[in-house]
């Protein structure tokens, strides 16, 4: 058992294969089809849909009047076929008669404004008239079709946390939490060093607004705070359906909701905490987006991720979110966002980017969604039928894809990927350098900008550097190694599980998480700190130790200085150090590193920098930790993370080319665990020129029979993708 997995087993509701379909919408189309879609569903293998979510006003056309019966024959016909039903509440999207009845709900910006209604999720959710409308329609919903035999699960909400909300009842909310966490006025001025500004309280009233705040520590625990509103949301939610579902006499259907994790007012990990399994909505740049290598300079990540690294990434952190397999409740089935974007997958591409979830653990693979709408905001968001509601390409592709798992069955459900090394995360840190980010956003002037990505562009540095190198990582939370008010895990078998942990942007964190890490180095473990890593407590206060704050000592390194860069800045190879790649580069930011006793790997050709290391190494105890005190390029942090690796992978996987199996760049490995201990590898050319590798063992193609020989060839084709046990 490891010491970081979550749940073990299948989560209720869920059968022992991946389940694979879409979002489904019979109210949508502009005329009933309901057979014919569950015909065309059933010949693609459709095993599960999603439905009901978007549409409280169908559900409830007033107030009080409820229409409940509309989607049985949907409901009944999915069950004749063997498909499942994930069953929503709709109380992302508020009835527009609820908007005009009572527009005290609406919710408030950081700027003052009332959001206006129009879109979706412009609600207070936390206000009670909002409150006791969307209990009474999950109770008519939910109790409507709680017992139908088709619905194996519920989502609650959809995408929570797309706004920080400013009412007046919620920053009142916000008073009182932090009354109850401090006591006493004296205690929080204190804590957020509120003598700055003249912004010390002489009473819980003089608490200013957020609307206008700029302090850093008011501005951490206002965000953290948002997260436990929309938790709190979601799990008061998901108490209602496990009601209704036991008094139906269910006890086999699991709960979720399904987060975007760009979303800055949720906390991807606990709001998963009362819920069944995690779940997410990966939208990725399809085309020449997915190609490997990717280009140096990636586009911009959000909500869309571009990049085969992204992805897997992404999937990672799904995972991470309750440490075991997850459900895809959302991805692409054609071109994603408006109707100047319209990039449909090359064929092959809906066949890859599933078996890559699959690979990472995903239990099931959804699309957004089944038909191509013809009105409303998403009109041009591509479903798997087209706008003349026709099979095509795309139901095509998807109708293989849905093939090879049913063929591939129980062996693939519930993955355990490989991880090669360690990444830490962390949402406090997350909402740390959102509010003071170590560079410019959007190219102001660096001063008090918002930048919600600082965090995670400093994590996706490593991320791509861990995908470039052929590698394989676990993302793991702070608070899942050192969970508030709890035991931290066991260092030495945290280094034992992990012998690498890529600590990048570890910013806001107590002491206890940093003596646990330098722990897991004396224990044995190689720890790699980067940028902004051990830098300032719990509360974001700039730690008065030597930086990396209470770790330096283990790490032989310290700094004072740190600085921005305006252009690359070219790193080199200490003498008798391992060599970096040609054009090694720091990017964006140093820490100006003096050695205290470790080894200096690399430093700057400058004339000021010239005198700081770039990258030291000390041994600790049994174990080791590393500094990389600069924002690298994408080679050299593939370089780096192969070289850290390395003494800890097999021989046989030590050379990069090893770990494609002997194929191009393009092609990866992702190797995984089958809940019955079946090795199964997942092997990916995310290119356009077909390619052989040569197969390590010995080894059975789930999806054609095939049986392969240890060191026989393996063909792939363009933009293709082989499914493989190991014999």
């Amino acid at each position: 058992m490891s010491v970081l997995d979550g749940p073990a087993g299948t989560p209720r509701g869920l059968p022992e294969r991946v389940l694979f379909g879409a979002a489904w919408y019979p109210e949508y189309t502009p005329e009933p089809r309901v057979e014919q879609d569950l015909d065309l569903m059933a010949a693609a293998s459709v095993s599960v849909v999603r439905v009901g979510e978007s549409v409280w006003s169908t559900w409830e056309p007033r107030d009080g009047v409820f229409s409940l019966d509309w989607l049985e024959p949907a409901l009944d016909g999915a069950h004749e076929r063997g498909i499942s039903v994930v069953l929503g509440t709709p109380t992302y999207a508020v009835p527009m008669w609820l908007a005009r009845k009572h527009p005290e709900i609406a919710g408030e910006l950081a700027d003052g404004r009332r959001m206006r209604w129009g879109g979706r999720q412009e609600v207070d959710f936390t206000h009670p008239a909002f409150r006791f409308h969307a209990e009474r329609v999950v109770r008519a919903v939910v109790g409507r079709y709680a017992a139908h035999p088709a619905v194996t699960g519920f989502q609650v909400d959809n995408e929570p946390g797309l706004h920080l909300l400013h009412n007046p009842a919620v920053v009142q909310a916000f008073v009182d939490d932090l009354r109850a966490t401090y006591g006493d006025v004296d205690a929080l001025n204190e804590a957020w060093g509120l003598t700055y500004w003249s912004h010390r309280l002489s009473r819980w009233a003089d608490l200013w607004s957020p609307h206008g705040n700029a302090q850093p520590q008011y501005d951490l625990a206002w965000r953290a705070f948002q997260c436990r509103l929309t938790t709190e949301f979601i799990s008061w939610q998901a108490g209602i359906v496990r009601e209704l579902a036991t008094a139906a006499g269910r006890d086999d259907q699991f709960v979720t909701t399904c987060v975007s994790y760009s979303r800055q007012a949720v906390d991807e990990r606990e709001v998963f905490d009362d819920l069944d399994v995690a779940a997410g909505n990966p939208y990725y740049a399809m085309q020449d987006g997915l190609a490997v290598p990717s280009p140096e300079e990636s586009p911009a990540q959000g909500w869309t991720t571009s990049g085969t690294w992204s992805l897997v990434h992404t999937a990672d952190r799904m995972r991470a979110s309750k440490q075991a397999p997850f459900l895809v409740t959302e991805t692409n089935a054609g071109p994603i966002g408006g109707s100047s974007v319209n990039l449909p997958a090359w064929d092959g591409q809906w066949r890859q980017v599933a078996w890559q979830l699959v690979a990472r653990g995903a239990r099931m693979v959804e699309y957004w969604h089944w038909h191509t709408l013809h009105t409303g905001t998403e009109t041009y968001w591509g479903g798997v039928l087209p706008h003349d509601q026709r099979p095509g390409r795309v139901y095509e592709q998807v109708a293989q894809l849905g093939a090879e798992l049913a063929r591939a069955g129980s062996t693939v459900a519930g993955l355990r990927p490989d991880a090669d090394v360690g990444l830490l995360v962390s949402v406090p840190s997350q909402h740390g350098l959102a509010f003071q980010p170590p560079t410019p956003a959007g190219g102001g002037s660096g001063w008090s900008d918002v930048d919600e990505r600082a965090h995670d562009r400093l994590v996706e540095v490593w991320a791509r550097g861990v995908f470039d190198a052929a590698l394989s990582a676990r993302v793991v939370h702070d608070r899942q190694l050192l969970p508030p008010g709890g035991p931290g895990v066991d260092p030495g078998e945290l280094a034992r599980e992990l012998p690498v942990l890529l600590v990048p942007a570890l910013y806001v964190a107590p002491d206890a998480l940093l003596d646990l890490l330098a722990a897991y180095a004396e224990a044995g473990g190689h720890l790699v700190l980067g940028p902004r890593s051990a830098y300032a407590d719990e509360l974001a206060r700039a730690r008065r130790e030597v930086k990396p704050a209470r770790l330096a000592a283990a790490a032989g390194v310290s700094y004072q200085e740190f600085s921005n860069l305006t252009g690359p800045l070219p790193l080199t190879a200490a003498a008798g150090a391992p060599a970096l790649p040609a054009g090694a580069s720091a990017t964006t930011w140093v820490d100006c590193l003096r050695p205290e006793g470790a080894e200096v790997l690399a430093g700057y050709e400058h004339p000021h920098f010239g005198r700081f290391a770039a990258i030291t190494s000390a041994r600790h105890g049994a174990g080791r930790v590393t500094v990389v005190g600069a924002v690298p390029d994408p080679g050299t942090v593939a370089a780096l993370a192969g070289r850290f690796a390395a003494p800890v992978l097999g021989g046989d996987r030590q050379d990069a080319a090893a770990r494609r199996w002997g194929g191009p760049e393009a092609v990866r490995v992702s190797s995984a665990t089958a809940p019955d201990g079946t090795r199964v590898h997942v092997v990916h050319d995310w290119s356009w020129q077909p390619c052989e590798v040569v197969a390590p063992v010995a080894l059975r193609d789930l999806l054609s029979g095939e049986r392969v020989g240890a060191g026989e060839r393996l063909r792939l084709g363009a933009w293709d993708v082989r499914v493989l046990a190991q014999e």
